[in-house]
């Protein structure tokens, strides 16, 4: 499995964003669940996030994204990707166990998410 770091720079503001950050929240809970998303999150003063990716391949990796609803409605300028081979620090252990120990709680999870400051 390859690891991933993307950001996307967003065209549009936070207000911009909030009619698609209900989906967009939904998709990375289920991406999380599923192993897929291993963080993610608002650059703090920036207009861009920043999401760690775990997937077998660069194509899998395009495959997800395009079915982001950010992406898919339009709201990312720039998208940079670039695969990434950590090796040191105290979240190894986690990034490195999470696949396996992730449970599928999607399915409790309401798509009315309230806009939160600074949410990505």
């Amino acid at each position: 499995m390859a690891k991933f770091v993307v950001e996307f720079e967003y065209n549009v503001d936070r207000a911009g964003r909030q009619g698609l950050h209900p989906a967009h929240a939904e998709n990375l809970y289920r991406l999380a669940d599923n192993g897929v998303l291993l963080l993610g999150g608002p650059l703090v003063g920036e207009n861009s996030g920043l999401l760690v990716y775990e997937v077998e391949s660069r194509e899998e990796l395009q495959r997800v994204l395009d079915e982001e609803p950010y992406v898919k409605g339009g709201l990312v300028a720039r998208t940079r990707i670039q695969e990434w081979a950590p090796g040191k620090g105290s979240w190894i252990a986690a990034l490195n166990t999470s696949v396996n120990t992730s449970v599928n709680t999607s399915e409790n999870r309401s798509v009315e998410v309230p806009a939160v400051e600074g949410a990505h």
